[in-house]
């Protein structure tokens, strides 16, 4: 395997002269996106190396992460769905969204009078949305919650209102996010920040080449770098946790204390609705559901590659070649490697998610205009692509089911707002590549 800093000196022109060459023998073939890996889900078990104690953690906190849950344990009063592994199950518990998409049932479930917006579709992606702007014209950018738990039978005398969605849609005013996988992502929290830094400045050379430069997504407080989230921010497992089950599903927690929407006659559980349990003897139950949610996702494995799926070994070993030279390899860091935790399972791990962690411009083609700490309207973070072979939904409003479609998404040309995309040159040079090459490069990328 190259190594980044050879990816990084590989000049690109060589790849181009096997694009022209395929293409001045006008051979037929078109290369396609593989489309979703099938068979084992290669996902959703726990690390390796975890202790009796931690093993059962682990158990418990499966169990609540699948569980649905209902006014009566806090649900609401607005709320995207009743459960994480709704959002997360694909291929396997905790990771991103399923072939048919649980909020069309759930909108009406238990007698609920909720009508599915128009954006949110049967075997679409599950979404959260955003308003970019408030009423008055300043920056929103906040989660509004899709559903509402009036007429539920768990909910009785609720009168909350559904909001508006279509009313946005038609303003131009609604943005689109999609649950991100979790696998592996307590190897992720343990990366250090001077590992993440290091890989920023390494390779400048080739980066500048490509145009590519990419900050971290500090935390407003401590000025750790975050790396949770479609913009990195979170800076922990339990903060997103316990985000999650706030804004996605309307639960108060340890937290998050206070209700999103405080409507009195929509109370059915008292606030937090979900809290360590003082009470409790039972060491693993004693936790409050927020830290289990988080316990479960810092003990899942990632995901495992395929060594010969799609396209055979040897495509995908010049797929990966291809990844390196056309530069996807210079935000995409193949691995970085945890540093010493007080978990074993955990510690000095090689992590190889594919992924420097860090914000880069996009451009205006994916901009979204909402801004999470350091992170502007148009930076997002370097999605990590293991597990990418078995995912539905692509970039983070699941726009495209289909991989290629993808790549192109990440080049758009400056505009009065937003710079040019950094994964311009990139993508430009996987365009030129021959359909053989392209090929492999998808193939490789969906091996992952």
């Amino acid at each position: 395997m190259r190594t980044v800093k050879a990816a990084a000196a590989v000049a690109i022109v060589p790849l181009l002269m096997v694009g022209a060459f395929q293409i001045l023998r006008a051979d037929p073939f078109v290369a396609s996106d593989p489309g979703v890996r099938r068979g084992p889900a290669d996902a959703g078990d726990n690390l390796a190396g975890l202790t009796a104690s931690q093993q059962a953690f682990f158990d418990q906190s499966r169990i609540q992460f699948e569980e649905a849950d209902g006014a009566e344990e806090g649900l609401g009063p607005r709320f995207n769905l009743d459960s994480c592994v709704g959002c997360h199950s694909q291929p396997a518990s905790g990771g991103s969204s399923p072939f048919v998409n649980p909020q069309v049932a759930v909108a009406t479930a238990l007698g609920a009078t909720n009508t599915v917006p128009s954006f949110i579709t049967l075997h679409g992606p599950v979404r959260e949305a955003r308003f970019t702007r408030n009423a008055n014209g300043s920056a929103d950018g906040g989660v509004h919650s899709l559903f509402v738990v009036s007429g539920r039978s768990d909910a009785p005398g609720c009168d909350a209102v559904q909001e508006d969605f279509e009313a946005q849609v038609a303003a131009n005013n609604i943005i689109f996010r999609i649950p991100t996988p979790t696998f592996g992502a307590g190897l992720i929290e343990m990366i250090p920040d001077q590992a993440i830094e290091a890989n920023r400045t390494a390779y400048s050379f080739g980066k500048a080449a490509f145009g590519i430069s990419g900050r971290a997504n500090h935390n407003g407080n401590d000025g750790t770098i975050a790396r949770f989230g479609w913009k990195a921010q979170n800076k922990s497992l339990l903060l997103f946790a316990g985000e999650a089950y706030n804004v996605e599903m309307g639960i108060t927690n340890d937290n998050f204390q206070t209700e999103r929407d405080e409507n009195p006659t929509c109370q059915y559980a008292p606030v937090p609705n979900t809290m360590t349990n003082t009470d409790q003897q039972n060491h693993v139950e004693i936790i409050s559901a927020i830290e289990q949610f988080g316990f479960f996702m810092r003990f899942l494995a990632p995901p495992r590659p395929s060594p010969d799926t799609p396209g055979g070994a040897t495509s995908i070993a010049l797929g990966r070649e291809t990844f390196n030279g056309v530069g996807c390899v210079l935000c995409h860091t193949p691995r970085l490697t945890t540093g010493d935790t007080a978990i074993a399972a955990l510690a000095y791990k090689r992590v190889n998610l594919f992924s420097d962690l860090l914000l880069h411009n996009m451009g205006p083609g994916l901009a979204d205009d909402v801004s999470q700490g350091l992170a502007k309207g148009d930076e997002f973070r370097s999605a990590p692509l293991w597990g990418l072979g078995q995912r539905i939904f692509f970039l983070h409003d699941g726009r495209t089911t289909d991989l290629i479609e993808a790549i192109y998404q990440h080049r758009s040309a400056a505009n009065l707002k937003y710079r040019a995309s950094e994964a311009n040159t990139s993508v430009n040079a996987f365009d030129a590549l021959g359909e053989y090459s392209k090929q492999n490069l998808l193939n490789f990328l969906r091996s992952r």
